[in-house]
């Protein structure tokens, strides 16, 4: 085989790889946009195929169905989460208002996309959490609440001081979502949170 014959072989190759990638990412897209405007119910194959205007064949060849679309979202997903927390911590110097950032960050994110929260979060799914086998966009958003609670942290252990912090950040998110709440007293109750770890 020529030189030219190979690298037009491994030129294929990379087109074929780069164009896969693009439709697994236009899948996950229209699930994720479908989702955030009809709710997850809504999000079925069929839909799916023919909103990307694919066979389901074809998205078959690429998720094994819906569960594992709803997976790839939500890692996506932790991914946006992440970036959104270390933008805010990373915007303050001083511990304390760099974990407030972080806090107020975290419940505009499940305020403003309860969709990706909810599958994030409240739905039912196989990601592993608190393990090594989590995936990396996951440990990123957990390691940015870790990142700020870190200084704060006293003599408590770190991971499960974090697992607290985050435990009542999300017990604050699912219970305003759920509008189970006092809505004025959402500044009062964060102020108390917070006061109490970094008093």
């Amino acid at each position: 085989m020529s030189s030219s014959a190979s690298i037009g072989g491994v030129a294929i190759q990379q087109r074929r790889e780069r164009e896969r990638a693009e439709r697994h990412q236009l899948i996950v897209d229209a699930a994720r946009q479908l989702a955030e405007t009809e709710g997850w119910e809504a999000v079925t194959t069929r839909r799916l195929a023919e909103r990307v205007e694919y066979s389901q064949p074809v998205l078959y060849s690429h998720f094994k169905g819906k569960d594992a679309i709803v997976r790839a979202v939500a890692i996506e997903s932790f991914g946006v989460l992440a970036e959104q927390l270390r933008a805010a911590r990373t915007a303050h110097a001083e511990p304390a208002a760099a974990l407030r950032a972080l806090a107020v960050a975290y419940l505009d994110f499940a305020s403003a996309r309860p969709a990706l929260y909810e599958v994030m979060f409240v739905r039912p799914t196989d990601l592993a959490f608190g393990t090594s086998e989590a995936p990396a966009p996951l440990r990123a958003a957990f390691g940015e609440i870790l990142t700020a609670v870190q200084p704060l942290a006293g003599g408590h252990d770190l991971e499960t001081l974090t697992e607290v912090v985050w435990s009542a950040l999300h017990g604050l998110a699912t219970l305003t979502s759920g509008q189970r709440l006092r809505p004025a007293q959402h500044q009062a109750r964060l102020d108390l949170l917070l006061g109490r770890l970094t008093g």
